[in-house]
């Protein structure tokens, strides 16, 4: 028997007593996190960070996790699925950590403070945690009050300039004139029309995330096919009908379209925002910490904000493919 087949008979022979195949991009991730735990826990740091073994400790029990997967991996269903989908992502990472660990806590090319390793950023989340939980909990309420009310009223405006020509005919030259001029551009009216700080902040959140809703919502009603008002009124449908049943349904893809672009500019105004006399904030966070160049920290807040912002992008999907089940699909995250 030759050595291919061998090797062919061998592999089955194990596979075959393990209860399913092997996963070898999650044996090869194993390999690698293990490898950046050894460069994270073995080499010296240049100049002290803290947290390094917990750090170390944590790739390794991913590395065990990963090597637990390399025989189960096919029997977890869907989570086995993803897992197998993104194993290639999984091999980077470990050896982006081992890389990202070299240059930075081990050889000092990225030298601190303008760059931080990743057991750097992890000593962050240990040591500054309770501020940046006020400071997710402050944004948090600030975010949401500004982009819930940025989108409601983008959103009425936005049927409003699809459906009636007069409102159009005033509105839509306003709103095409104040719609490319950033958000923050508006800061120094903002003292002026609002009493507080705060109210000023929410302003200008809801101002990046409502244009975009008005804008593609307008397009959305203005774009309905006629045929569907003409069968709608020989049924015997008034114009409130018309509205609610026919044209905000039919727009419905292209308001989702502009919440997906408010959800992005709002959080891109949301350190601009904080700026305004904000005692807590991650975009207050951003600034106090950079002004003491504490860039570690910074690198720390600027995930927990890219975290939150793909997480509720991939929820405003979710609720997309469940109220336009026709359209799943069609524009994935």
């Amino acid at each position: 028997m030759s050595a291919a087949a061998d090797k062919h008979e061998d592999g089955t022979t194990l596979a075959s007593v393990l209860g399913g195949a092997i996963w070898k991009h999650g044996l090869i991730a194993a390999a690698a996190w293990i490898g950046a735990a050894i460069v994270t826990m073995a080499l010296p740091d240049v100049v002290p960070w803290g947290s390094r073994n917990l750090f170390g400790g944590l790739l390794l029990a991913g590395a065990a996790v990963f090597a637990v997967l390399v025989f189960t991996a096919d029997r977890l269903g869907r989570l086995g699925g993803w897992l197998i989908h993104y194993g290639p992502w999984f091999i980077a990472l470990g050896v982006w950590f081992g890389l990202w660990e070299l240059t930075t806590a081990k050889l000092g090319w990225l030298p601190k403070p303008f760059f931080s390793p990743p057991h750097g950023l992890l000593h962050v989340y240990i040591v500054d945690w309770q501020r940046l939980l006020i400071c997710i909990a402050y944004t948090a309420r600030l975010w949401s009050i500004g982009f819930g009310s940025g989108i409601v009223v983008g959103f009425v405006g936005g049927v409003a300039l699809g459906w009636s020509k007069t409102f159009s005919y005033w509105g839509m030259p306003v709103l095409k004139l104040i719609g490319p001029v950033p958000a923050s551009a508006w800061i120094p009216a903002t003292f002026f029309l609002f009493p507080t700080t705060f109210q000023a902040s929410i302003f200008l959140v809801a101002l990046a995330s409502g244009i975009p809703v008005a804008i593609l919502t307008a397009s959305g009603v203005n774009s309905v096919n006629r045929a569907y008002y003409d069968v709608a009124r020989t049924l015997g449908a008034d114009s409130r009908f018309l509205v609610l049943r026919v044209a905000i349904p039919a727009a419905l893809p292209n308001v989702f379209v502009g919440l997906f672009m408010g959800l992005y500019y709002s959080f891109a105004v949301l350190v601009v925002a904080e700026m305004l006399g904000a005692k807590y904030g991650l975009g207050w966070y951003l600034q106090f910490q950079t002004a003491y160049s504490a860039y570690a920290n910074v690198y720390a807040a600027l995930i927990i904000m890219a975290l939150i912002c793909s997480g509720l992008v991939k929820l405003l999907f979710v609720a997309r493919d469940r109220l336009l089940s026709w359209q799943r699909g069609v524009v994935q995250w």
